[in-house]
């Protein structure tokens, strides 16, 4: 008796489940950037069930020194956050984020889509064009859809490499204020804390100001 349900390309049988998960954690492993869902059912014989081998998959992760983590819209094999620090080499970091930069990365984060116009008035002050060019080299932020207001303006989102950086799967999953400020994260004005770098004024000449300070 014949059970099509089971039966692939060329009426080849199904993959098992535990081939399926096998198939899936080595498309995964040798990948360095996040697999959505649809693109590995693409690489899998026809009939298979990617949504439920992921389940297995990261069940079977679970407590484990690699996790299988979500990322925006795909999947990827990252080391457990609490043996991040295994991963650490002894080297002084020389580079840090500018105080412009942090708030402006914070803002697209907590109130994306948003336009340069509401970036500046957020925080009080002209946005730099170089503080924007650096994000996205970064690929932390991307151009989001157009506003349907008079002039059409750009708007601003995070990017998946943002939620792979900081181990979120979307930006649902970002502190809320109240952590923050419980934290001590918070200014008096309710922007990230950092310290101004030297040398750094607090209006932004455009081209002037750059992401990273030595």
């Amino acid at each position: 008796m014949n059970d099509e349900t089971d039966k692939g390309p060329g009426l080849f049988p199904v993959p098992p489940m535990g081939e399926q998960e096998r198939m899936i954690e080595a498309v995964l492993f040798a990948s360095a950037e996040p697999v959505t869902s649809a693109e590995l059912a693409k690489r899998l014989p026809e009939g298979c069930d990617v949504a439920e081998a992921l389940v297995h998959l990261r069940n079977r992760y679970a407590g484990r020194g690699v996790h299988l983590v979500r990322v925006g819209d795909g999947w990827a094999m990252r080391t457990a956050a609490d043996l991040g620090w295994l991963m650490r080499t002894e080297q002084v970091e020389t580079r840090r984020l500018s105080r412009a930069a942090i708030e402006t990365l914070a803002i697209i984060a907590y109130h994306q889509p948003v336009t340069r116009a509401e970036i500046e008035e957020i925080r009080g002050v002209t946005l730099s064009r170089g503080t924007i060019d650096q994000l996205m080299e970064l690929d932390w932020i991307r151009f989001g859809r157009r506003r349907m207001t008079p002039g059409r303006p750009l708007t601003f989102v995070v990017t998946d490499g943002f939620l792979d950086h900081f181990g979120l799967e979307t930006p649902r999953d970002l502190p809320g204020l109240k952590e923050l400020r419980e934290a001590g994260l918070l200014d008096s004005r309710g922007m990230p804390g950092a310290q101004s770098l030297p040398g750094e004024d607090e209006d932004e000449d455009p081209g002037q100001t750059e992401l990273f300070e030595d």
